[in-house]
């Protein structure tokens, strides 16, 4: 069951939304602003989620305020990965989280937040236990990210590059479970209250593996998405029916991201598109399809 949509993924991290070519993310509040009108008015019980901000940064949800983006959402994501990539401790999340409200009435939610396991298994461990001691019961959803690891032969979509050294490889160590399928240990602190974070590539084998993992932690909550950029590809509709088919015993949160190049401005699913509305028609085309 679908019960939230979170409107794109990292607005304000460049390897998700070219700002350089939308300056002050006029593009983006009128695109997103459109889509929730549209999804609003189609299913007014939805959840409308700001697509998780990383950084966290209290100017950028000002900023969106000013362009009337939050006026038909329900709350805003937020990203964090203290212990990997951001220039704050993990004890800082309190604070972090109070950053926002201070600029906002609007729930939040953290749409993404993990540990890479890269260094050392116990750390991921520490870090689970840890952010859940930390943010539960002061927002209203956690998604841990991930269940699975990447696979070493896949790339993974970032602005880290790999010559940043250990920061592009971190990406592929966040999961619960390895890439060869066996358990790490974090796996068994995890607590089934928290939500998780799992992106699918297209026509993703690893589908059936990620339920079962699911039904095992006991989750009930689920983040995916159905990508922009993927829905243009041929066999979409079938590959995105099966998907929402096989997780549809979970409450999803369902983003929706990534341009498709063929219409963006610059051929990158970073890039804005061409025409605005594009991202209005998606939307309404995926919402009467998989919402109830």
């Amino acid at each position: 069951m679908v019960s939230a949509i979170m409107l794109w993924n990292e607005p304000n991290n460049l390897s998700h939304w070219d700002f350089e070519i939308d300056a002050g993310w006029k593009q983006f509040s009128q695109m997103i602003s459109k889509a929730a009108a549209v999804i609003k008015k189609l299913k007014p019980r939805i959840k409308l989620v700001l697509g998780g901000i990383s950084p966290i940064d209290p100017d950028f949800v000002k900023l969106m305020a000013y362009n009337k983006v939050l006026e038909n959402l329900d709350a805003v994501g937020v990203h964090g990965f203290p212990l990997d990539w951001n220039h704050w401790q993990i004890n800082h999340w309190p604070n972090k989280i109070k950053e926002i409200q201070s600029v906002t009435h609007l729930p939040i939610w953290v749409t993404e937040v993990g540990v890479s396991s890269f260094g050392a298994e116990e750390v991921q461990v520490f870090g689970l236990k840890r952010t859940n001691e930390l943010l539960a019961g002061i927002v209203e959803n956690i998604f841990w990210y991930s269940l699975l690891d990447l696979p070493p032969t896949w790339a993974a979509t970032t602005r880290h590059k790999e010559k940043e050294g250990s920061s592009y490889y971190r990406h592929f160590y966040l999961g619960l479970i390895r890439a060869d399928g066996t358990v790490k240990p974090a796996f068994e602190h995890f607590n089934p209250a928290m939500g998780i974070c799992q992106w699918f590539c297209f026509e993703d084998q690893r589908l059936d593996e990620a339920v079962y993992w699911l039904r095992k932690l006991k989750v009930k909550k689920l983040r995916t998405g159905i990508s922009w950029a993927d829905w243009h590809r041929p066999n979409a509709v079938k590959w995105f029916d099966h998907q929402m088919s096989k997780l549809s015993e979970f409450d999803v949160t369902l983003t929706f991201c990534f341009t498709p190049p063929s219409i963006g401005i610059r051929p990158d699913h970073t890039s804005p598109p061409t025409d605005i509305n594009e991202f209005s028609n998606f939307s309404r085309e995926v919402v009467e399809r998989y919402v109830n």
